[in-house]
C-alpha cells in the first residue's frame, strides 16, 4: 500500500518558515501584501480566495480583495489593475479566474506587472519557463506539486512522466516542470488513446483533468507516485480525479483529496508574495 504524501502538514511547515520570514521583513519596515481581484459570486472562487485570506492572515502577509459583480467592464478591471501596479506597497495581484466570458482574459491577466504576477500566469513569466529560463515566479499549483514529489526523497532523472490534463494552470506548466527535472514527459487530454495504456508507463502521474475517479488502480505503475489535483464533488464529498482505494494499492506514493494539492497551492502563493516582497526591498 502506498505512502499518503501529507500535503496539509507540508504546507504547514512552509507557512511556518513563511511566518519567520515575514516577521524579519517587519522589523525593516516592509508588509508584504497580496491583492486579491474576484468578479462574480462563483461559489468556488469564493471559497479559494477565503482560503488565500486566511492563508495570508496566518502568516502575517496583508491581504486585500475587491469583489466585483460579473456585469463589471474590462476597462475598470484594467483600470484596477494599473492602480495596483503602481502601488508600491503592493507585491502581489492576483485575479481569481474564471472571469466571465465577456471578459477578455488574457488581457487582463497581461496588464499585471510580471513582478507582481505571484500566480506566475502572465506571458513573460510562463513565457520563460518554456523557453527554460528561471521566471520571477511559477504558477503555484505546478510548483506545489513539484515539493509533493521531491518530499519523497526519490529522483526524477530519467522517470517517465505523465501528465492528465493540458490546462494552462496546471498540465502545460507541470509538463515543463517535469521535463526540467529531466523527466520524460506525456500529456494526456480528452483526445487520448487508451488512456490507461499511457498512465500505466507512468513513473510519476499527475491527474488534472477535472472528472471524478477518472484514473482507477488498474491505469497505475506499481511503485508509481500518484499526485491528484482534481477537486470534484459526489454526493456532497470532494473526492479527486484519481480513485484514491484502488490507486492507493499499486502506488509507492499517493496524494488525499482533500489535503495534498490543495494546501501546497495556498502555500506557494504564500512563498511567491514573500519572495516578491524580498525582491523590492533588493531593488529599493
Amino acid at each position: 500500500m502506498g505512502k499518503i504524501i501529507d500535503g496539509k502538514a507540508l504546507g504547514l511547515s512552509i507557512r511556518e518558515e513563511i511566518k519567520q520570514s515575514v516577521k524579519e521583513l517587519k522589523l525593516k519596515g516592509i508588509i508584504p501584501k497580496l491583492v486579491v481581484v474576484l468578479v462574480g459570486n462563483d461559489s468556488a472562487s469564493q471559497v479559494y480566495v477565503r482560503n488565500k485570506e486566511k492563508g495570508c492572515l496566518d502568516v502575517g502577509i496583508e491581504s486585500q480583495t475587491y469583489n466585483f459583480p460579473s456585469n463589471i467592464k474590462e476597462k475598470e478591471l484594467i483600470v484596477l489593475i494599473e492602480k495596483l501596479n503602481s502601488d508600491k506597497a503592493v507585491h502581489g495581484v492576483l485575479v481569481q479566474l474564471p472571469l466571465p466570458k465577456e471578459i477578455d482574459e488574457k488581457k487582463v491577466l497581461s496588464k499585471i506587472l510580471p513582478e507582481k504576477d505571484v500566480d506566475g500566469f502572465h506571458i513573460e513569466n510562463i513565457g520563460k519557463l518554456f523557453r527554460g529560463e528561471t521566471p520571477l515566479f511559477l504558477p503555484c499549483t505546478p510548483r506545489g506539486i513539484m515539493e509533493l514529489i521531491l518530499s519523497t526523497g526519490i529522483s526524477l532523472e530519467g522517470k517517465e512522466a505523465v501528465v492528465v490534463g493540458r490546462s494552462n494552470i496546471v498540465g502545460k506548466p507541470m509538463a515543463m516542470l517535469l521535463l526540467d527535472a529531466n523527466c520524460t514527459v506525456t500529456v494526456c487530454h480528452s483526445r487520448t488513446k487508451d488512456l490507461g495504456m499511457v498512465v500505466r508507463r507512468g513513473d510519476v502521474v499527475v491527474a488534472a483533468v477535472g472528472q471524478a475517479r477518472l484514473i482507477s488502480g488498474d491505469m497505475i505503475k506499481q511503485g508509481a507516485i500518484v499526485i491528484d489535483v482534481g477537486m470534484n464533488r459526489i454526493d456532497g464529498k470532494l473526492c479527486g480525479d484519481v480513485d484514491f482505494d484502488s490507486a492507493k494499492e499499486k502506488a509507492a506514493y499517493i496524494t488525499p483529496v482533500p489535503g495534498g494539492v490543495g494546501p501546497m497551492t495556498i502555500a506557494m502563493l504564500l512563498k511567491s508574495v514573500l519572495e516578491s516582497a524580498n525582491r523590492g526591498m533588493i531593488a529599493g
